[in-house]
């Protein structure tokens, strides 16, 4: 059977991801490589991701190497996936997703975000936590930091911050449980598209259709799939990217899907969310509707002051 060339990231969560994949394709009697090179989000760490861009900041490099026939598949983090792939590119498979909210670690056992005697700064690179920081905790400052989990908690453990925002999938794959002193609600702090799910990404033109339904059959999860399906398409109606503040969770329950989704403004003052029910065999219908009422709610205007020349 065809050894399958894996494509990744250089990180160690990365790497984790991608010999998590590799052990599915290897029950499939599948022989697998992994091979990893560095992307432009991984290169340049001084500069939000903000700044850097919003499409393609964690993926180009690998889509090159697919591109060129380097590797047969690439393993990505679902929330770091644009909501729409260059031409020519697709993602046929999604992993059984893990618990997707965000968390806060901390040295400080006893780190609270509602003391207010002294400053608490927590450090993350998402744009969208910073702006559901300050609105729902505006007396916290947040700092950027960047770099790989390990990386990022020894930053705060030297003191650029008191206590980092993650997401919980990350900690436990890198066994960091220990250092979480809150769980953030779901329900309130809305994760991003995708959180806590891998992502099989292939170039069409190179992959045999036979390989993508077995690698399927191994990898994907359908009810994830379905899920991010909603999530994905939410975020490809409102034309979001790592830069957006946006935010999707979908639960199905049944035959039933349940999507929460919406934005919030850079300095946090707005918070657009809205809930939409409906049949799963739709999800797609399901996301781009919760999309459009996001829009007509207001959030072409918060999208049009994010855009604004000097806030890229």
């Amino acid at each position: 059977m065809k050894k399958i060339k894996i494509g990744s990231r250089k990180s160690e969560l990365a790497l984790w991801q991608a010999h998590t994949v590799a052990f599915m394709l290897k029950k499939g009697g599948f022989a697998t490589e992994i091979i990893t090179t560095e992307t432009i989000g991984d290169k340049i760490l001084n500069t939000s991701i903000r700044k850097i861009g919003s499409k393609g900041v964690f993926t180009e490099e690998i889509e090159e190497m697919l591109k060129k026939g380097d590797i047969d598949i690439a393993v990505h983090s679902a929330k770091d996936m644009p909501s729409r792939l260059p031409e020519g590119f697709s993602l046929i498979a999604f992993t059984k997703r893990e618990k997707p909210n965000d968390v806060l670690v901390s040295m400080d056992k006893n780190f609270s975000l509602k003391k207010v005697e002294k400053p608490i700064v927590v450090g993350t690179s998402s744009v969208r936590r910073v702006a559901m920081m300050k609105h729902f905790y505006p007396h916290v400052k947040t700092v950027d930091v960047r770099g790989n989990l390990q990386t990022r908690i020894k930053k705060m453990q030297s003191g650029v911050c008191d206590a980092l925002m993650l997401a919980f999938a990350g900690i436990k794959r890198m066994g960091f449980e220990d250092l979480i002193v809150c769980q953030m609600p779901e329900t309130k702090f809305v994760p991003p598209v995708g959180q806590g799910s891998m992502a099989v990404e292939v170039y069409d033109a190179n992959t045999d259709k036979k390989i993508i339904e077995q690698i399927r059959r191994y990898v994907n999860h359908i009810p994830t799939e379905t899920i991010l399906c909603a999530e994905r398409d939410f975020l490809d109606e409102i034309q979001g990217g790592c830069s957006i503040p946006a935010f999707a969770l979908g639960e199905c329950i049944g035959n039933r899907l349940a999507l929460t989704a919406g934005l919030v403004s850079l300095d946090g003052t707005q918070l657009l969310k809205k809930t939409i029910t409906g049949d799963k065999e739709v999800a797609s219908e399901i996301g781009k509707k919760i999309g459009r009422e996001i829009l007509n709610a207001g959030g072409r205007k918060i999208l049009g002051a994010i855009k604004l020349p000097g806030k890229q």
